[in-house]
């Protein structure tokens, strides 16, 4: 099997060599890589890490405005600044676009994104040579953690108890914009994508961030006609979603979601072993690897502990599970412990 046959056999729970392998990292960790492997080195070769291709729409819209010093801008009006944590530095957003918002008018005034500020011409030739070797991802939908942004985290969370039409219309404006964008580069590019992300986050280390009232209502229709999108292009549906959302999972079953990520097992519910018992039959599961505590601050004999458990609770039945590290690797986390997780993969994931 080559990475794409491997990725895609396992998403799908059919036979595999080995369990496929993905890495998602900050730019400091890949700064390690490089320096520990040597320029000019393919460190997904150099690790034997399957990896997902992605493409998607170039930016061709309005010009940005212009942001404060130091700070960058989307073309949603988000804006972040540069934090120097002295182990990582990371962009946290530093302006909610509708934070002010108070009334229907408001958010009409709001300039929503089209489908034509993207240019997709380029889509389909870089489609094309990934999924020579590797499955292709696109697209990126996500009607919580988008409303989480534009409004704050605390005035989202409040948003459906305080004003339910408010809340409804900006969803609704929200999710025609995800799908309008999404539409286009699906048809620019039928028949090119296997994947795509419909996801959110729901989950705190201890527990949901919302009750399951207020996602049946507000959220999980949204979710379902983005994942019937996907399923009508033949695109399986990619859901992150951080923390203890097990309650969640039978509605997000329910709408057609295929490969749950990041599986973290150390929140209470997301115990791999249960996982795999209850709901290994129609998902693939992506990640496992702890990286709060056995990445940062393990030894490589416990990273290798780790590697060898999550395989053997995730891909109990030998498929279904595509090894990564749950989120992005940190700084924190030293290069030792990368090799030992990818090579205990690769020797002790083979069938």
């Amino acid at each position: 099997m080559n990475s794409r046959e491997r990725v895609l056999a396992a998403i799908n729970r059919e036979p595999l060599d080995r369990i496929p392998t993905d890495i998602w990292a900050t730019g400091e960790v890949w700064e390690k890589l490089r320096r520990h492997f040597g320029d000019g080195t393919d460190i997904h070769r150099a690790l034997h890490i399957d990896g997902i291709a992605s493409v998607g729409a170039r930016y061709a819209g309005p010009p940005l405005p212009e942001p404060p010093e130091g700070e960058t801008v989307d073309y949603w009006g988000i804006r972040a600044k540069r934090v120097d944590y002295g182990t990582g530095a990371y962009y946290e957003q530093s302006f909610h676009p509708l934070a002010e918002a108070r009334t229907i008018d408001d958010l009409e005034r709001y300039p929503w994104p089209k489908a034509d500020w993207f240019d997709c011409s380029e889509m389909p030739a870089a489609a094309k040579a990934a999924r020579e070797t590797h499955a292709v991802s696109c697209g990126y939908m996500a009607p919580f953690y988008f409303h989480n942004l534009l409004r704050g985290l605390e005035t989202s969370l409040v948003d459906p108890l305080e004003d339910a039409e408010f809340t409804r219309h900006l969803l609704s404006r929200l999710s025609d914009s995800f799908y309008e964008v999404h539409l286009r580069m699906f048809e620019t590019c039928e028949g090119l994508i296997d994947t795509a992300h419909v996801t959110d986050d729901y989950g705190s280390q201890t527990g949901p961030l919302i009750g399951l009232k207020t996602f049946r209502e507000f959220y999980k229709p949204h979710l379902k006609r983005f994942a019937d999108l996907c399923r009508g292009f033949g695109i399986k549906v990619f859901h992150h979603d951080d923390g203890a959302i097990r309650p969640f999972l039978p509605d997000l079953i329910e709408i057609g979601i295929d490969i749950l990520n990041p599986v973290q097992a150390n929140c209470p519910g997301m115990e791999m072993e249960g996982l795999k018992r209850d709901f290994g039959d129609v998902l693939c599961f992506h990640g496992g690897i702890d990286n709060q505590a056995v990445l940062p601050f393990g030894t490589p004999e416990e990273v290798r502990a780790e590697v060898r458990h999550a395989i053997d609770a995730l891909a109990s039945d030998r498929t279904g599970y595509i090894l990564a590290p749950c989120h992005n690797l940190q700084p924190v986390s030293p290069v030792e412990n990368i090799l030992a997780m990818y090579d205990e993969a690769w020797h002790y994931g083979k069938f």
